[in-house]
C-alpha cells in the first residue's frame, strides 16, 4: 500500500550516481522534492520518461528539486546519467529500503513501482501516483497539476 497524502514523509538518506550522500531532510524549509520511481536504468520506459523530465519542462516549478530512485547501483546510474544526458541525481536503493518505507515495492519482483512522490517544503507526502502498469509511461499531466497547488 503506497504512502498516504499528508502524513510526514519517511526520512530518505540514499546515495547519488556520484557516491554522494543525498538526504530529503537538506530540503525542508527549502524546495518541494519530487522523487520519481521507476523499475530499472537503461528499461525502455525508465528511459524515456527520465530522458523527458531531462529535455522538456515537464517538472519544472520554482523551488522544485526532482531526483529519481531505483534499485540500480550508483555505478549503473552514473552511467546511464551520463549516457542519456539525465540532469537530476539518481539514487540507488539496492535493497528497496526507502521504497518498501513509502510503500512502492512491486508484488511481483524484486523492483519498484514506476511511482511518483511529491514532498512539500513542509516535509509532508503532498501527491502520490503509482503506475499498475509497470511499462506505461506514468501520468506527467496529474504531477504537473500537483505541482501547480504547491
Amino acid at each position: 500500500m503506497p504512502i498516504d497524502v499528508g502524513t510526514i514523509a519517511p526520512e530518505i538518506t540514499l546515495k547519488t550516481q556520484d557516491e554522494k550522500e543525498w538526504k530529503l531532510s537538506d530540503f525542508k524549509g527549502k524546495s518541494n522534492v519530487v522523487l520519481l520511481w521507476y523499475p530499472l536504468d537503461w528499461s525502455p520506459t525508465c528511459e524515456k520518461e527520465l530522458c523527458k523530465c531531462s529535455k522538456e519542462p515537464v517538472l519544472d516549478h520554482p523551488n522544485t528539486v526532482v531526483v529519481g530512485i531505483s534499485r540500480d547501483s550508483t555505478w549503473s546510474h552514473r552511467a546511464f546519467k551520463k549516457e542519456r544526458g539525465i540532469k537530476y541525481d539518481l539514487l540507488a536503493d539496492p535493497l528497496l529500503a526507502v521504497t518498501k518505507q513509502y510503500g512502492l515495492e512491486h508484488p511481483a519482483k524484486f523492483i519498484s513501482h514506476r511511482a511518483t512522490v511529491i514532498v512539500d517544503k513542509a516535509g509532508k507526502v503532498a501527491f502520490v501516483q503509482v503506475q499498475e502498469k509497470t511499462p506505461e509511461e506514468r501520468d506527467f499531466k496529474q504531477v504537473q497539476d500537483a505541482l501547480k497547488k504547491l
